[in-house]
C-alpha cells in the first residue's frame, strides 16, 4: 500500500480557495494607491517648495491621519461591513487628493497643504487590512470549524502583495512625476483609489458578516484592548519607521549622487528583498512559532537597518537595502499571523487596521524627522531613523514578549471582546 504524505499547503491550493479572486484582483489594483500617496506628496511638495522638510511635514500629516481614523474605519467595517464603510472612504479620498494637488500646484502655504493632508490620509481605504480579514473568513476558525492550516500561508501571500505594491508604487509614482508631471503620481493614485476600491466593494459575495454588539457575549470594546495587539503595533511603529525613513533618505541620497532618478529603483530593489522574502515564508514548513519568528526577524531589521546612515555608494545601498527588505517581511508577517490566535473575528479588521495605522505613524513620523535631517546635514542622517526607532521598538518587543501568548479562555470576556479558545504560538 502507498503510503500517504502530508502535503505542505501552498500558494497553489490558497488560490484555489473558492472566491479567492473575486477580492483579490480587485483589492490588489485598490491597495497600490498605499503605496503611492507617501512618495507622491513628497516628490509634488518638494518639487513646488524646494524643500524635504515641507515636503515630509505635509506627507506625516497625511500619515498621522491615517494612523487616527484607520482603526476607526477598521471598527466600522467590523460592524457594518466593508462595503458600506469604503464606498463613502474612496470618494472622500479622490476629492482630498485633487485639493492637495491642486493646493500645492498653487504654491499655496505650508499650513494649508497640511489641513488638506488631514482628509487625504484620513480616507485612504484600508483595502490591505479588509483583504486579511476575506482571508479570515473564508479560512479562519470558526464555531464547529478549525482555523484552516492556508492562514499562515494566506498571511505570507498578503505581505508578498503587499511588497509588491512597494516595489511597483514606488517606482511607478516616481516615473509619472518625473516623466510626466510632478502632480502626475497623485492624480494616477486618486483614480486607483476609485475605480479599484468601486470593484472591491462591489464583491459582496465574500465580505464578512457584519458583527452587532448585541450578538457579543459581553459589550464589544476596541481590539487594542487585546494587550498583544498594543505591543504588535509598538513593533509595527519601527516598521513603518523603515518605510518612511527609506523613502525620504533614498530620495536626498539619489540627488547626493547625482542621480535623482535612481530612487525610485533604489527603493524597489528594498521591497524586492521583501517580497522575496515573502514568498519564502509562505513556502517553508515552519517549526517555529510566529511569535519566535517575529523576534528573530524583528533582531534581523534593526542590524541590518543599523549600517544605512554610513553606506555612500549607489551598489552598497542597493545591497544593504535588499537586506534590509529581506528582514521586514519576516516581521510583518509573523506579527499578522498573530493577529488571528489573539483576536476574535468580531473585531480582526479593525485589528489588522490597528497595525497597518502604526506603520503609517511611524512611517509618518520617520518622513518628518528623516526630511529635516536630509535638509539640515544631508542623507545620511536621516538614515538613522529607522535604526533608532528599530532598537527602541525591539526593545519593547523583547520586554513584553509574553503578551503574545493568547489569553486563557474567558480572559477576553472580562475584557469586553468575547470567548475565544486558547491556540498555541510557540
Amino acid at each position: 500500500m502507498a503510503s500517504t504524505v502530508p502535503v505542505r499547503p501552498g500558494y497553489g491550493q490558497l488560490l484555489r480557495t473558492p472566491g479567492a479572486w473575486t477580492f483579490l484582483l480587485p483589492g490588489f489594483a485598490a491597495r497600490q494607491p498605499f503605496a503611492m500617496l507617501t512618495i507622491g506628496i513628497v516628490l509634488l511638495v518638494q518639487h513646488t517648495t524646494g524643500s524635504y522638510g515641507s515636503a515630509g511635514a505635509v506627507a506625516a500629516v497625511s500619515g498621522v491621519s491615517m494612523a487616527l481614523f484607520a482603526p476607526q474605519s477598521g471598527r466600522l467595517a467590523d460592524r457594518f461591513g466593508q462595503r458600506t464603510v469604503l464606498l463613502p472612504g474612496v470618494l472622500v479620498h479622490a476629492v482630498s487628493v485633487g485639493a492637495l494637488t491642486a493646493l500645492a500646484l498653487a504654491h499655496a502655504p505650508l499650513w494649508a497643504l497640511s489641513v488638506a493632508a488631514v482628509p487625504t490620509g484620513a480616507s485612504i481605504p484600508q483595502i490591505g487590512p479588509m483583504v486579511r480579514a476575506r482571508w479570515a473568513a473564508l479560512l479562519g476558525a470558526a464555531p464547529g470549524r478549525p482555523a484552516s492550516p492556508l492562514m499562515a500561508t494566506a498571511a505570507a501571500f498578503e505581505s508578498v502583495t503587499d511588497e509588491f505594491t512597494f516595489v511597483l508604487g514606488p517606482v511607478l509614482t516616481t516615473a509619472l512625476c518625473t516623466g510626466v508631471h510632478p502632480a502626475a503620481g497623485l492624480v494616477t493614485e486618486a483614480t486607483l483609489t476609485l475605480l479599484g476600491g468601486a470593484l472591491f466593494a462591489a464583491r459582496r459575495s465574500t465580505e464578512p458578516a457584519p458583527h452587532s454588539p448585541t450578538a457579543e457575549s459581553a459589550p464589544r470594546v476596541s481590539a487594542l484592548a487585546v494587550p498583544g495587539v498594543r505591543v504588535l503595533a509598538v513593533t509595527f511603529l519601527g516598521i513603518g519607521a523603515v518605510f518612511g525613513g527609506m523613502q525620504v533618505s533614498l530620495t536626498a541620497f539619489a540627488e547626493e549622487i547625482g542621480h535623482p532618478g535612481a530612487n525610485g529603483l533604489l527603493y524597489g530593489v528594498f521591497a524586492s528583498g521583501n517580497m522575496l522574502a515573502g514568498i519564502v515564508c509562505g513556502a517553508v514548513a515552519w517549526k517555529r512559532g510566529p511569535r519566535r519568528r517575529l523576534i528573530v526577524g524583528y533582531t534581523a531589521l534593526t542590524l541590518t537597518a543599523s549600517g544605512l546612515w554610513a553606506v555612500h555608494s549607489a551598489p552598497l545601498m542597493a545591497g544593504l537595502g535588499f537586506l534590509v527588505g529581506l528582514s521586514v517581511a519576516p516581521a510583518l508577517i509573523s506579527g499578522y499571523t498573530l493577529v488571528d490566535a489573539l483576536v476574535p473575528a468580531s473585531a480582526r479588521t479593525e485589528a489588522f487596521t490597528w497595525l497597518t495605522g502604526s506603520v503609517a505613524l511611524g512611517q509618518a513620523a520617520a518622513v518628518t524627522l528623516a526630511g529635516r535631517l536630509a535638509d539640515e546635514r544631508g542623507a545620511s542622517s536621516g538614515f538613522v531613523v529607522p535604526l533608532v526607532a528599530t532598537v527602541l521598538a525591539l526593545a519593547t518587543l523583547l520586554a513584553l514578549r509574553s503578551r503574545l501568548l493568547p489569553t486563557p479562555s474567558g480572559r477576553a470576556v472580562a475584557r469586553g471582546i468575547g470567548h475565544r479558545e486558547p491556540v498555541t504560538v510557540d
